[in-house]
């Protein structure tokens, strides 16, 4: 790597300053104090790209209301297997939230988290009866019981009365609803986290510092190249393990670490904008997230909701978000990042996976092309009465889908989450998108699996997993009783309502 001004030893560095590290941080924290880990972060502040509450991560997803999580089958079924998986994991993270609240890590619970009803809608007689069996099918798993489902506009009126005035009378319009689903402000909840750590003597918070190369030392250490964005400035820190999390910038991070593992994959980046709503009145009138039905063609991320948040305290309401494309990687990124990304190993992969979403890309490239007008047409579906001066456009954050061999097809373009790591676990890397965030406790724990597996069989660890996480190794939706407990429990120590306000 060449002569530099500085050289460190720590057991683990961490890049980049989101939710992923910052929940892995804290999970390590947690199961050895001692070890010495150093966290990295390109910008001069943690959680400013995909964690941040503006950029897209901040529902919750547990499943509730998504409907591309249950899709349905030639034979008018719905599956429903990936829903229980995310339901199951999202339960895992709120047991251990609440965990931190109770040993006083996380201090106000209503700083990052809020209970709001997660609903899905769909209009038309035939989504409609896709939206009939979804919940017929759901509410057969404890999970999902205490969902409800109306096709009645009174009972509508009462649950969403913003997207009910203005309706046509015949319009055919369902909806279920879920009054203990969540608004996570996954940007709050970093900060928390990475407060906590940087505190610890043996934990180090490093801004400015961007990632310029991984290589493997003789020893079997990584020696982690860093510059200074402010100074210049080079160094060099030496981990016995590194991990991966710079959200869209981790498929290039990983490319540098040569591990054989990295070979093959690609990314395929989606960017997006959201309508903000700037009308008090109309954002007090609406207390939900309604997600319908994805457009033909459109990626699972662009799933359109009416969507209530609490940001900084404060209700807002955004509808969105409208797809985009970009060849940054970040929304703070550089347009030259897919270029660089494309090596002779994921070549062949990521041509094939473009010939066969050329659907993705023409949607991606009509929607860059819409016009103000244009997205207000879309919200009008949901909200008929919408007018252009109560809203105005806010741009959302990038993500890059993850591209990998597959023998048959040459590349596939899978939307959701991938750990890629090296086969002695020293190094790791998390690609793609949703659900990540909303899932990112269960992530890390199975990465801590794979990366230290002797240390995972060991009985301290899991004496103290199951400190913070009770229900570990068990199944929530084999077990109704254990499901109601341990959502009470955490529902009362997160400090969520069942009338869908929060204690402050």
């Amino acid at each position: 790597m060449g002569k530099k001004t500085k050289k460190t030893e720590v057991d683990v560095v961490l890049i980049g300053g989101g939710i992923m590290s910052a929940t892995l941080g804290t999970l390590i924290n947690e199961l050895n104090p001692d070890i010495n880990i150093e966290i990295l972060e390109r910008l001069d502040v943690v959680a400013a790209e995909s964690s941040d509450a503006w950029n897209n991560a901040g529902t919750g997803h547990s499943a509730l209301c998504e409907l591309n999580y249950t899709p349905q089958q030639a034979d008018g079924s719905v599956k429903i297997d990936k829903a229980i998986h995310i339901a199951e994991q999202y339960e895992i993270s709120k047991q251990f939230w609440a965990y931190l609240v109770e040993k006083n890590i996380i201090r106000n619970p209503s700083h990052f988290i809020r209970q709001v009803p997660h609903m899905s809608a769909v209009f038309g007689e035939k989504d409609v009866r896709f939206l009939k069996t979804r919940y017929e099918t759901l509410t057969q798993h404890v999970l999902f019981q205490g969902m409800e489902y109306t096709e009645d506009k009174d009972k509508l009126e009462q649950w969403v009365p913003l997207m009910m005035e203005g309706r046509d009378a015949q319009e055919p319009i369902a909806a279920t609803k879920m009054d203990i689903g969540t608004d996570v402000n996954f940007g709050a909840l970093t900060r928390d986290l990475i407060q906590y750590l940087d505190g610890k003597a043996n934990i180090r918070l490093s801004l400015n510092q961007e990632v310029k190369d991984i290589e493997r030392e003789d020893d079997g250490r990584w020696e982690v190249e860093v510059k200074d964005t402010k100074t210049g400035r080079k160094r060099e820190i030496v981990a016995k393990f590194v991990f991966i999390g710079a959200g869209g910038h981790s498929l290039l991070l990983l490319e540098k670490s040569g591990i054989p593992e990295a070979k093959g994959y690609g990314g395929f980046p989606v960017g997006g904008q959201w309508l903000r709503c700037t009308n008090e009145e109309i954002i007090r009138q609406h207390h939900a997230k309604v997600y319908g039905k994805a457009s033909v063609g459109a990626p699972p991320m662009s799933v359109p909701h009416l969507d209530t948040r609490y940001i900084d305290g404060k209700q807002a309401l955004l509808f969105g978000p409208y797809a985009g494309f970009s060849t940054k990687f970040l929304k703070k990124g550089s347009y030259f990042d897919l270029p660089a990304s494309i090596k002779l190993s994921n070549i062949r992969p990521m041509l094939s996976a473009g010939l066969d979403n050329l659907p993705l890309t023409k949607y991606l490239i009509t929607e860059v092309m819409k016009k103000p007008q244009d997205k207000l047409d879309s919200l009008k579906q949901f909200m008929p009465t919408a007018k252009l001066d109560d809203w105005e456009i806010e741009k959302a954050g990038q993500r890059v889908q993850v591209i990998k061999k597959d023998p048959k097809h040459g590349g596939i373009l899978e939307f959701g989450t991938e750990v890629v790591s090296s086969s002695d676990g020293s190094i790791a890397a998390l690609l793609g998108a949703s659900p990540g965030a909303s899932t990112s406790v269960a992530i890390m724990i199975n990465l801590l699996k794979r990366c230290f597996p002797e240390r995972a069989k060991s009985e301290e660890y899991r004496k103290k997993l199951r400190e913070m996480i009770p229900s570990w190794g068990k199944k929530l939706d084999e077990d109704p009783e254990l499901c109601r407990t341990t959502r009470d429990h955490t529902h009362r120590v997160l400090r969520l309502d069942v009338d869908g306000t929060t204690n402050t």
